[in-house]
C-alpha cells in the first residue's frame, strides 16, 4: 500500500515521497508543490523554534476534506498534504503539498488553495518560542463548511 495523501505526522516531511504519491497517472503533465517551513524571524521577534499540536484524527480529517474539495474543483488533479507536529528547528518543514493534474493551472490552483484552507480549517496549533519569550499562534478559525471561507480560498487576495 501507499503512503496516505493526508497525513500527520512527527516525522521530518519528504517532499519527493509526497510528489511520488500524487504523480501516479501518465496523464499527469504538471507537478507543483509547496513546503512551508519554519522561518528565524516574526513581528520582529528572533523564533528559535516552534511547537506544533494537533487533535491527530481531526487533523488527517480536515487534511482529506481539503484533498477532497480540490476534487471536486480540479477533477483530473491528484492532491497530497502532509503536516509534522513536534518540535521543529528554524528552517524545518512543517507541510508538504504536492498537485499533479494534466495541465499547470490547474496544479497551481490545487496546491494554493489547499495551503489557504489548511490554515483556514485544519486543526493544528502552532506554539511559537523567541527570543525572550513565547506565545501561541492563532491557527484554524473557520467553520469547514462555510462557503464563504472556501470561496475565500479558491481566489485568495
Amino acid at each position: 500500500m501507499g503512503r496516505p495523501l493526508a497525513a500527520v505526522t512527527r516525522e521530518p516531511l519528504d517532499l519527493a515521497a509526497l510528489v511520488g504519491s500524487v504523480s501516479v497517472s501518465p496523464g499527469h503533465g504538471a507537478v507543483t508543490s509547496f513546503l512551508g517551513v519554519v522561518r528565524n524571524q516574526h513581528l520582529d521577534r528572533r523564533v528559535t523554534h516552534i511547537e506544533y499540536e494537533a487533535y491527530e484524527p481531526l487533523a488527517v480529517r480536515g487534511l482529506e476534506r481539503i484533498i477532497e474539495e480540490a476534487q471536486d474543483c480540479w477533477p483530473e488533479a491528484a492532491l497530497g498534504i502532509w503536516h509534522r507536529v513536534g518540535r521543529l528547528a528554524v528552517g524545518e518543514a512543517s507541510v508538504a503539498i504536492a498537485a499533479a493534474s494534466p495541465h499547470r493551472a490547474d496544479a497551481f490552483a490545487a496546491c494554493r488553495y489547499a495551503i489557504e484552507r489548511v490554515k483556514q480549517i485544519v486543526p493544528i496549533w502552532k506554539h511559537e518560542f523567541f527570543e525572550g519569550g513565547e506565545a501561541w499562534i492563532e491557527g484554524a478559525r473557520a467553520d469547514p463548511s462555510d462557503e464563504a471561507a472556501r470561496r475565500a480560498a479558491l481566489d485568495p487576495a
